[in-house]
């Protein structure tokens, strides 16, 4: 039955603030931690001690973290109260949700939800058996979702800096997702200013302190970033971002990993536990990120989409490095390039030659995505060249580029960026294909490919297949066809 009432549309799609993040009485934290009972104790840290329990919630039982500020904390109230608003309001998949919290009779506490696999910290310097290669490109693909998510896509007019990032606060789920937690130090930031900046008292943990933010009092977006950095390289090495039981040039993980990189030699500070599972390509292209996520000066370090684009190559890289040692098509599952919400599902990334066939190595892939294919700018239709392969989102569309640029084109739209073709195939299929123009390459094809190819929903146009060399960049869609609302309305 639909809603009656534009009130009851609004009711059915969206919950109301106290259902988001729910206010626990303490008799309920009590019982659910059996008066907090060291047996159930899962971590401790400056804050205090967080217990895993199992507590009724939406007329359900589930398995919960409940973090209990300890009064003699450095952290206090204010970092309590930044906690509950900071992930009352945000939502996504590679942040931790905060399913409600208890402020009562001196007691603060936080419940969130359940991380089977603990910390990335955890994992790397203290589990039996730890993650592999892949698994931690993935998780650092993960966590620099989260971190862009804050920085620009919050659908707020100011980003958020998390000002602590570290391995500590990378939570890992039952599958080896991460997820951004612990957002007591985050501040805003307008997202509309590049290079906006908040002056505040300094706050962090060594050995991820940004060194500009330390010695002005700036924080800006890329503090985080340089933190990300650090991280990145504890990935990389297998060792703690400060060691002091090491010789004490040898302390700040930044400074020592830094200097072998620098030499060209990154090979030398790969952790012993993944040194036969990781192509020599990637670890240079790894070290690559990290040490630009470090740089100096604060606006020479990359954005986080950018760095994640990066990190999203070099697991291509890996993985197809891995495919060429089979006999397997050519498929590669990368995760998406932007995580989902309760109203978006992501699907994975499927990169098919246009034959269905592997190439031979991934120099000659390279070589064949930067051939120029010049196209018409009239109808689209151009001389062949079948061995160039399209990026497809929709592991159900077999169309090639030849089929593409042999089928009838109509220019039905222009605009500052782009022409709009709608392409009739051969099968009877109807594409829509948006040509860029050459100076908005870079930019409007990071964004649509990054963004939109990742989505499916109903109401969401889908993003077929993708194509970029030096001279051409193409997005292809399922044509609507009944054209747009404003054609519709314009006659």
């Amino acid at each position: 039955m639909m809603p009656r009432t534009a009130l009851d549309f609004y009711k059915s799609h969206i919950s109301p603030p106290d259902e988001i993040c729910r206010r626990f009485s303490l008799s309920e934290i009590q019982f659910s931690t059996q008066a907090f009972d060291d047996r159930l104790v899962i971590g401790r840290g400056s804050f205090g001690k967080v217990y895993k329990c199992t507590i009724y919630h939406r007329f359900e039982t589930i398995v919960v973290a409940v973090k209990r500020l300890n009064f003699l904390s450095s952290q206090g109230a204010p970092e309590f109260w930044a906690e509950v608003e900071m992930l009352g309001k945000l939502h996504h998949c590679n942040l931790v949700s905060l399913i409600g919290y208890c402020n009562e009779k001196q007691e603060m506490v936080l419940v969130y939800e359940y991380m089977k696999h603990g910390t990335l910290e955890d994992q790397l310097h203290k589990a039996e058996y730890s993650p592999s290669w892949l698994q931690r490109l993935g998780i650092c693909i993960d966590a620099a979702h989260g971190l862009n998510y804050l920085h620009t896509g919050t659908n707020t007019q100011h980003g958020v800096i998390h000002r602590d990032v570290k391995t500590s606060n990378i939570l890992l789920d039952e599958n080896f997702r991460a997820k951004i937690s612990d957002f007591g130090l985050a501040k805003t930031s307008p997202t509309n200013q590049a290079h906006s900046c908040v002056s505040t008292q300094v706050k962090g943990t060594f050995g991820y302190i940004d060194p500009a933010y330390f010695y002005t009092g700036k924080l800006t977006r890329k503090s985080d970033v340089y933190a990300f950095g650090v991280v990145l390289l504890e990935v990389l090495c297998g060792r703690p971002a400060v060691d002091a039981t090491l010789d004490e040039e040898q302390w700040g993980l930044a400074a020592w990993a830094l200097d072998f990189i620098r030499k060209g030699k990154p090979n030398q500070i790969i952790d012993p536990r993944i040194r036969g599972q990781i192509s020599p390509n990637c670890v240079k292209e790894f070290a690559r990120v990290a040490i630009s996520c470090l740089h100096d000066d604060p606006k020479s370090r990359p954005t986080m989409v950018e760095v994640v684009a990066k990190l999203v190559f070099i697991l291509s890289l890996q993985e197809r490095m891995g495919d060429l040692n089979s006999n397997t098509t050519f498929i590669k599952k990368v995760r998406s390039l932007f995580g989902c919400n309760d109203y978006m599902k992501c699907n994975s990334w499927t990169l098919v030659d246009d034959d269905g066939s592997d190439s031979e190595s991934i120099e000659e892939d390279i070589e064949l995505l930067n051939t120029p294919v010049p196209v018409d700018a009239d109808n689209l239709k151009q001389e062949q060249d079948d061995s160039v392969p399209l990026i497809r989102f929709d592991a159900t569309s077999f169309f090639t580029m030849a089929d593409l640029l042999r089928a009838p084109a109509e220019n039905i739209s222009r605009t500052g960026y782009s022409s709009i073709y709608r392409v009739r195939l051969d099968d009877g299929h109807h594409l829509m294909v948006k040509r860029l123009i050459k100076k908005f390459f870079n930019k409007t094809f990071e964004i649509q490919v990054s963004v939109h190819g990742k989505i499916r929903h109903k109401n969401i146009m889908p993003l077929q297949a993708c194509y970029n060399h030096k001279s051409e960049a193409l997005l292809i869609y399922t044509s609507s066809e009944n054209g747009t609302l404003a054609s519709f309305l314009n006659g």
